[in-house]
């Protein structure tokens, strides 16, 4: 069990996330309409409004406490590393190109599914490890496919992110933050598994991508 100070800088952690992230975003889209790269700035831009999306949830009051403290920190780190690697990183596109479109499409493909997902549990989603009071099985909607859609969209978003700013720093960025979200699967499942309905449901569905994981 954590002691209040850790689980209160753990409800931090988000927020702090947060705050880091949008401030290495608002800099690196400077540099890049500094330097006249429209299209690098427009993606860092999609990168701001995608965590501006999610700003509710961030800062929504905790209902219960963090059932892990270990997940919480790489995958942050490895979240922000990944977006200011990115973002400082060499120019992808020196000239308008048609091509930068694919990963930016993967990326709001990404964005789109996570909210997807995050609207179909509604107040059960928390960006913490947490089983709340009242806790159960949504089945519906993206749920029918996959165990964790939201966090199959935070891959696929990172992922267009990375591939549209590609570099040997983000890459590895990339492989840490997914290593972190299997990781982190793995604890929260868990955390559900005393849900009721929750083996059952888990035994006939992959946990990010159908037929593979």
């Amino acid at each position: 069990m954590n002691d209040p100070l850790t689980e209160r800088a753990l409800l931090l952690a988000p927020r702090l996330l947060f705050a880091a992230g949008a401030a290495v975003l608002v800099a690196a889209m400077a540099v890049r309409v500094g330097r006249g790269e429209a299209q690098a700035a427009a993606m860092a831009t999609l990168y701001l409004a995608w965590l501006l999306l999610e700003a509710p949830v961030t800062f929504r009051r905790a209902t219960a406490a963090p059932a892990d403290a270990r997940t919480l920190l790489p995958y942050a780190l490895a979240r922000l590393l990944l977006i200011a690697s990115a973002c400082f990183g060499p120019s992808p596109w020196p000239g308008a190109s048609p091509w930068s479109a694919i990963p930016a499409m993967v990326f709001v493909s990404g964005v789109a599914l996570r909210q997807t997902a995050i609207r179909a549990l509604g107040r059960f989603y928390s960006h913490h490890v947490m089983r709340q009071n009242g806790h159960r099985v949504v089945t519906g909607g993206v749920y029918r496919t996959v165990r964790h859609p939201a966090y199959a969209g935070m891959l696929l978003a990172n992922l267009g992110f990375t591939c549209f700013f590609l570099n040997p720093l983000s890459a590895a960025a990339f492989a840490l933050l997914a290593a972190a979200v299997v990781w982190r699967i793995r604890v929260e499942e868990r955390a559900l598994w005393d849900v009721p309905g929750y083996p059952r449901y888990a035994a006939g569905r992959a946990r990010v991508l159908p037929k593979v994981w």
